[in-house]
């Protein structure tokens, strides 16, 4: 699985149950990664979507505790172990939020980050991967200023396994 989101200078990925910035370039490289594409989230994120529908052209998965969440257009799991089962090993993009990207991070191989040179005044953050033994910045961009703001993309890969898998026998 990969991971990815916009992170503010503190690692900061959300206010109030919203984004930090409006940033069409942010919202472009989100669309080109992830469009056709599986992409997970859990349900107050999906919930935050425009208009509260899928991503279209994209098949949508929803990691929710609540057992009587259901939504049109969307696979809805309400456990993460299998979630796990049938998408650890795919290609699958989590998109948030922060629960879920706390949950399935340590499945992830990559990680799409768009970093934002600014405090967002966040009260929900991503783990900090430059701190991370176990992440490195593969790839950087150029930063450029959009809306008032310095932002650049970067491309994280693990380095460490963060887990080990073993067979379902003993």
């Amino acid at each position: 699985m990969r991971i990815i989101a916009a992170v503010d200078e503190r690692w900061g990925i959300g206010k109030n149950g919203g984004l930090l910035f409006s940033l069409p370039s942010d919202m472009s490289f989100f669309k080109e990664k992830t469009m056709g594409e599986t992409v997970i989230m859990g349900r107050k994120t999906f919930e935050s979507l425009p208009g509260g529908k899928p991503l279209c052209g994209r098949e949508n998965i929803v990691l929710s505790a609540d057992k009587g969440f259901t939504a049109r257009g969307v696979r809805v799991f309400h456990a993460a172990e299998d979630l796990l089962r049938e998408y650890a090993d795919s290609g699958a993009f989590v998109i948030g939020g922060g629960r879920v990207y706390e949950l399935l991070l340590p499945y992830c191989s990559e990680a799409y980050i768009t970093r934002i040179c600014a405090d967002g005044g966040a009260d929900v953050f991503f783990p900090n991967l430059d701190a991370s033994k176990e992440w490195r910045a593969a790839e950087i961009s150029e930063p450029f200023t959009e809306n008032g703001v310095e932002l650049f993309f970067c491309k994280y890969e693990r380095i460490k396994p963060n887990f080990e898998r073993t067979s379902s026998g003993c």
